[in-house]
């Protein structure tokens, strides 16, 4: 008789449950791989954790970076495995974080798959996808003005380091109307999703970047990037264990928002051979890329950049029109560069016709120079600026070609 009543009172009470509780479920990956031991993502965060006992709370460290390189740590102390009750808008709530002891595949493969449960009233249930919301809004406070730059690791994508400080676009120097026709061509694009339907042609785009080394090809796509609220997806071709397969997935399931970089393309395939720099052969092949870049199985809604120091040394096949849309040269500092890079290490420091001629007479001595064929590299002239004040870097231009 008591079994059976104590059976009874416990259905009443799951019934009772179910009738006046509504529960939400939470899919997530924990940072810390085990519940003691500290460790990292790629974030500057680590998660220390406490037994998993009920009421149990860890402790979150968290690197806040500087532009000067100095860092300040931050500790917070979350909810940790376990049960919490907690308040929102006058309504109770339960939260249960589970931890399971496999690894999962997914964004960050190697670490404890976890279900975050939150329980409240049915009558409190319209509350859900207020907090959902209000979480989504304060992670995006917390990333605004940065730029998250994506790498691709076995065959998921993570973050590589913390979210990056936006660059400035016109930071980035190239020569007159060359930044300014690759944006008009992209923002086309972005605003032509529906055209390219309607004809029934694949609504991706292709660039081509090439040019000496040191021109600000990488600059200006992750500047870019910043300035059109988009992230960065670097890929490496020649990285070990890459095959074909791999790339086509990775191509398939990129980050939303983001440019795919393959820099420096001429590196990895050289007239259809697979190179690396120690002579490790990966598995990408030629025909493998190809399919990756627009074959039937290929991802759409797509931004792809590619950069090369080399144009000649790629093969016709792979920047044809479809596979590559547009291709710009970014070449060495022209005079037009320099004097534009000039003023703007030095506004403000004199007065404007003494920045003038100062500007002029350092572009005159590129425009001669080159003339004779000697050209200097963006990168070499913002380091010589960069070494001399004001004071100091008109009479030292006979650095700039020794």
């Amino acid at each position: 008789m008591t079994v059976a009543l104590s059976l009874a009172w416990r259905d009443g009470v799951v019934a009772l449950r179910r009738s006046l509780a509504v529960s939400l479920a939470l899919l997530a990956f924990a940072n810390a791989q085990d519940g003691s031991a500290p460790t990292g993502d790629n974030t500057g965060r680590h998660t220390y954790s406490c037994d998993a006992t009920n009421n149990a709370l860890s402790v979150e460290t968290s690197y806040k970076k500087h532009l000067n390189g100095s860092a300040d740590v931050l500790f917070s102390v979350v909810p940790g495995v376990g049960t919490h009750l907690f308040r929102y808008r006058g309504a109770w709530m339960q939260l249960k974080r589970e931890r399971q002891t496999q690894m999962m595949p997914g964004p960050v493969d190697g670490r404890p798959f976890e279900t975050l449960s939150i329980t409240t009233l049915a009558r409190d249930k319209h509350l859900f996808p207020v907090l959902l919301e209000e979480a989504r809004q304060l992670y995006a406070e917390a990333e605004q003005g940065a730029m998250v730059v994506h790498t691709a690791m076995g065959t998921t994508w993570q973050r590589f380091g913390p979210p990056r400080t936006k660059r400035d676009l016109h930071s980035v120097i190239l020569d007159d109307g060359v930044a300014e026709r690759i944006e008009k061509d992209i923002k086309s694009f972005m605003h032509r999703s529906q055209w390219y339907r309607e004809r029934g042609l694949p609504y991706r785009r292709g660039y081509l970047l090439h040019g000496p080394p040191g021109s600000g090809k990488s600059s200006f796509i992750q500047a870019l990037a910043a300035s059109l609220n988009y992230d960065l997806a670097i890929m490496n071709l020649s990285q070990r264990g890459m095959m074909d397969d791999k790339l086509n997935h990775l191509l398939l399931n990129a980050p939303g928002r983001s440019f795919i970089l393959l820099e420096d393309i001429d590196a990895a395939f050289n007239k259809r051979v697979q190179t690396s720099s120690d002579g490790y052969q990966s598995g990408v092949t030629f025909s493998g890329l190809l399919n990756a870049l627009d074959g039937v199985a290929s991802a759409e809604e797509r931004i792809l950049f590619m950069t090369t120091n080399h144009l000649d040394r790629l093969d016709p096949a792979l920047i044809r029109p479809g596979r590559i849309d547009v291709a710009e040269l970014i070449d060495d500092a022209s005079p037009s560069q320099t004097r534009k890079l000039f003023l703007r290490f030095y506004e403000g420091e004199r007065d404007e016709a003494e920045l003038e001629r100062a500007a002029n007479e350092i572009a005159q001595l590129v425009e001669e120079n080159a003339g004779r064929g000697r050209r200097i590299s963006m990168a070499a002239l913002q380091g010589h600026f960069i070494r001399h004040p004001i004071d100091t870097v008109v009479q030292s231009k006979g650095e700039l070609f020794p």
